[in-house]
């Protein structure tokens, strides 16, 4: 008796009912390629709004379409065999207002062109699929080419490169959204950055390939600004500009708005061809912290690991560790410097103000680095030095060694640096730097004045 009560009760428990699943075909897109899809897809999406939330559904096909603007509790899927492909034309890009008006990134016009999809103040947002999204970027990318060159350029040349007076869409953009999942999609061709949560936080992107070709101006893959608590995960990024990049914010405008990025983690990645495997800044003047980088391989990047700022940038980066990584063929193995531009000249004087980057409390251990140009250089401001960093159980083999110029409190704990000439480490007016446990099979440590 008491089984057949137990089962009375969960036979009259209500039914939930099933979420929307808006097919976008069915909404009129053709997927042929050629047709522009926006209409039909702008469709879907409301429909689905509508009925409280659910999935746009992209079966097999080409879908040429513009911005495509999700809202909260939607998901985008996008199936095996099925494209998504950015629209050349700006026009079919809304603007929205930037916080980072002034700051010589909008045009001096306050606004930004919207990314192919884009999402704002919005909460459980997902994007996925094993199918595809591509921006179609090399439109864009010619624009650029020819503002770029010297030579006078005809009516419908200056025409085209106009159209790039907004900027250039990103491929995937949430701003100030919460709950963000971007997994499992082949990512390529963006116009430039390639996945960028923005004034985000609780955001995992699982599972991606990027791929941009290499030239192709400012393409990089998953750019973070401002947003906290965000896992990037499984995936491989093979870009032409930095594979993974920080930031908040530039000079006085990243300052004031005052949004670090913060509790990132960056795992089981590859990373290919990059500027930078992973880079912090330049633009991190609202501060970068509580970094971590683990589980990684960097194979043909320019720079392994970069953090890099300016004077007039201001802003903290603290709090970044990074283990068991392998680097292959990278340029340099590890970049740190508050000195990116510019030029001290003898008897220069700067004070030490809120314009003044600050780099400190660094860690990297279990790192092997080869066939590196150089083994890194770690630089600061004669005015204000980087400070505590920790090199444990790093290898690097490289053509040339590692310089610290002002820098203070760098240890190496069995470390091996070995160059094929030179000296394993230079000092340049540096203080309190540890090498009891650093080894070498070349010429060891040179101090100069």
């Amino acid at each position: 008796m008491a089984y057949r009560t137990h089962l009375c009760v969960i036979l009259l428990l209500p039914t939930l009912a099933a979420a929307a699943v808006c097919d976008v075909s069915k909404y009129g897109a053709k997927g042929d390629g050629k047709t522009k899809d926006t209409t039909a897809i702008a469709k879907a999406v409301n429909d689905c709004v509508a009925t409280g939330g659910g999935t746009i559904l992209f079966p097999p096909g080409r879908y040429l379409t513009g911005a495509i603007t999700l809202k909260s509790n939607l998901t985008l899927e996008v199936e095996a065999g099925a494209t998504i492909l950015g629209s050349p034309d700006p026009e079919d890009y809304p603007l929205y207002e930037s916080p980072w008006a002034g700051d010589g990134n909008t045009g001096g016009s306050g606004k930004t062109i919207s990314s192919l999809i884009y999402a704002e103040d919005a909460e459980n947002v997902t994007i996925r699929g094993r199918g595809t999204i591509d921006g179609q970027g090399e439109n864009w990318w010619r624009r650029m080419a020819r503002g770029r060159r010297g030579e006078q350029r005809t009516p419908e040349q200056q025409a085209e490169f106009a159209k790039l007076a907004n900027g250039r869409p990103r491929l995937i953009e949430v701003v100030r959204c919460k709950f963000v999942v971007i997994e499992q999609l082949h990512l390529i061709n963006s116009a430039v950055w390639t996945i960028h949560p923005f004034l985000s936080e609780f955001v995992r992107v699982d599972g991606v390939t990027i791929q941009n070709p290499v030239p192709s101006p400012n393409t990089d893959g998953i750019n973070p600004e401002s947003s906290r608590n965000v896992q990037i995960l499984n995936s491989r990024i093979d870009v032409g500009d930095d594979c993974v990049t920080l930031k908040s914010g530039m000079n006085e405008a990243g300052r004031k708005l005052g949004r670090p990025d913060e509790n990132i983690t960056i795992t089981n990645c590859v990373m290919l061809r990059g500027h930078g495997g992973v880079t912090i800044g330049s633009e991190m003047s609202g501060g970068v912290r509580n970094v971590v980088v683990s589980n990684c391989v960097f194979q043909g990047t320019e720079v392994g690991i970069r953090v890099k700022s300016q004077r007039g940038r201001g802003g903290v980066v603290e709090g970044l560790a990074a283990s068991n990584i392998v680097m292959q063929d990278v340029r340099s193995a590890f970049t740190i410097t508050t000195f990116y531009m510019g030029q001290d000249k003898p008897g220069d004087e700067f004070p030490v103000n809120e314009g003044t980057p600050t780099f400190r409390d660094f860690i990297f251990n279990n790192i092997i680095a080869r066939g590196s140009q150089t083994a890194g250089q770690v630089t600061g401001l004669k005015e204000l030095a980087v400070e505590n960093i920790t090199f444990n159980n790093v290898q690097i083999q490289a053509k040339a060694g590692m310089t610290c110029t002002n820098a203070k409190g760098i240890r190496f704990l069995d470390t091996i640096i070995d160059p094929d000439s030179g000296p394993a480490l230079t000092l340049v007016n540096s203080s309190a730097i540890d090498t009891s446990r650093l080894s070498t099979r070349k010429k060891g440590i040179e101090l100069v004045k």
